[in-house]
């Protein structure tokens, strides 16, 4: 008889989120962290009496995504959720609200006149051929771009995409472009419990597409480009990042054992179907083992994977991020607002003053703001971080005086990037009994999201090899 039902490996977002929910499902888990805490990069951490998270971060998708599915359904506990407020785009002018419909990119004087036209143009294109079924998710955003266009409108374009999915213009795709931004939506509701009623109404919404559907759908979906709601209920949890966290960890069952500091040295096989788990104190077996580590990583752990499997997972892109929190002596105006920036020349960042929210997470009167890079690979981190901070007092003419403290941060925020080309796991692996969870199976969305979606797509596989009701 195996020690657990379920050994889950990592105790990240996705490992724990993957814990909880089986939990409730009345299985025996087991959950293995190689560091001694838990949470990876949901959390939160004391620096000099600001509260920093493992990065920046809004969560979203609240209203009707992953997230309110498990919460609805798996949490004791709700975290209070602060709605994220406005996207803004920062220039020496100051700041402007980031445009999400055509009224507003017509109003957008962060760029010249044609750069407005040309762009509203070519969102229309790209959402009018995504409805009519032309394949987007391997279209660079680079190539969709009309001629002619600002160097400017490029840097612009090329530091959202960084913030939808890490890369540049030329490894994000038009469909990341729409979904990310929330001009589309990722999917359509997920089918996770194979409801027959579902199925049916997909059924009936495709003979409506074939027989004329198709037009009214896509006239529905333009229209959204004069009325479109970019947030889709976005927010910051109260009381910070760890209080999702803590949310979960409250809401674990009692059949759920965690062990820290203990690493993973092999997850063992028979005759292609998992057998346990051993780790540098001790074996355990399982009837079944949930991997969320890297997905890239896991042929160092696992016996008898095909090398076609391997040869994929190495298709697998991930990119570094650098935060710099900074704690002011003061609530500075250029803050004076609840939501995030980006400033875009002459290096992008995504930017969050998170004491806005909760007034807690900064000593009284002072004020915490944190500054998110993509890594520039190509120079040493050293070189990069000064550039980076340089960037920020160029942004923000005077900011230095009232710095009283600074922390540099670097991570993974995503095990995956969304990239043209790049590669995402399935939860299923190849050897029985063996699945995934984590940002590197599932490409929507992002962050603390995207987990979420990775953790129904299990609940759903593991449904259906008759691990869990």
């Amino acid at each position: 008889m195996a020690d657990y039902d379920v050994i889950v490996v990592g105790g990240g977002i996705s490992g724990l989120m993957s814990a909880m929910t089986l939990s409730k499902h009345h299985k025996k888990v087991l959950v293995l962290e190689k560091r001694s805490i838990v949470g990876g990069n949901c959390n939160s951490y004391d620096v000099d009496g600001f509260q920093v998270d493992t990065g920046v971060h809004a969560i979203t998708h609240l209203q009707v995504g992953p997230l309110r599915r498990i919460i609805d359904t798996y949490f004791d506990y709700t975290p209070v959720f602060i709605d994220h407020g406005t996207y803004y785009v920062r220039s020496h002018r100051g700041l402007s609200k980031i445009p999400s419909t055509i009224k507003e990119f017509a109003t957008f004087d962060v760029l010249p006149k044609m750069d407005r036209l040309l762009l509203s143009q070519t969102i229309t294109k790209a959402i009018t051929h995504s409805t009519l079924g032309t394949e987007l998710t391997h279209q660079s955003m680079y190539d969709f771009l009309p001629n002619g266009l600002s160097q400017d409108a490029m840097d612009f374009i090329d530091a959202i995409c960084y913030s939808l999915s890490g890369r540049p213009m030329k490894e994000t795709s038009v469909h990341r472009m729409l979904t990310g931004s929330s001009l589309m939506r990722d999917s359509v509701p997920e089918n996770f419990w194979g409801d027959e009623e579902i199925v049916r109404t997909y059924r009936a919404l495709l003979i409506n597409h074939l027989n004329g559907g198709q037009i009214r759908e896509h006239l529905s979906v333009l229209s959204r480009l004069a009325v479109n709601n970019i947030g889709y209920s976005q927010a910051y949890p109260r009381k910070g990042l760890k209080s999702f966290l803590n949310a979960v960890l409250y809401s674990m069952s009692d059949s759920v054992e965690i062990k820290t500091s203990t690493k993973v040295e092999r997850i063992f096989t028979r005759e292609g179907m998992l057998k346990g788990v051993i780790t540098d104190e001790d074996t355990y077996t399982a009837d079944a083992v949930v991997y969320t580590g890297f997905v890239k990583d896991m042929p160092d752990v696992v016996d008898n994977l095909p090398a076609s499997y391997i040869q994929d997972l190495e298709g697998i892109v991930q990119t570094r991020s650098a935060t710099f929190w900074l704690g002011l002596d003061a609530k500075l105006p250029e803050f004076d607002y609840k939501g995030s920036e980006i400033w875009f020349k002459p290096r992008a960042y995504w930017a969050m003053p998170i004491s806005n929210y909760d007034e807690q997470l900064a000593p009284p009167g002072k004020q915490l703001v944190g500054f998110t890079f993509i890594v520039d690979e190509s120079v040493p981190i050293s070189e990069d971080k000064e550039r980076m901070y340089n960037t920020i007092l160029e942004a923000l003419p005077g900011i230095e005086d009232h710095i009283e403290m600074t922390h540099f941060q670097t991570t993974i925020p995503e095990k995956a990037a969304v990239t043209i080309d790049g590669y995402f796991a399935q939860p299923r692996t190849p050897i029985k009994n063996l699945y995934l969870a984590g940002t590197d199976t599932d490409r929507r969305s992002m962050g603390i999201t995207r987990a979420g979606y990775s953790v129904l797509e299990l609940l759903k596989v593991m449904r259906d090899d008759h691990h869990i009701e």
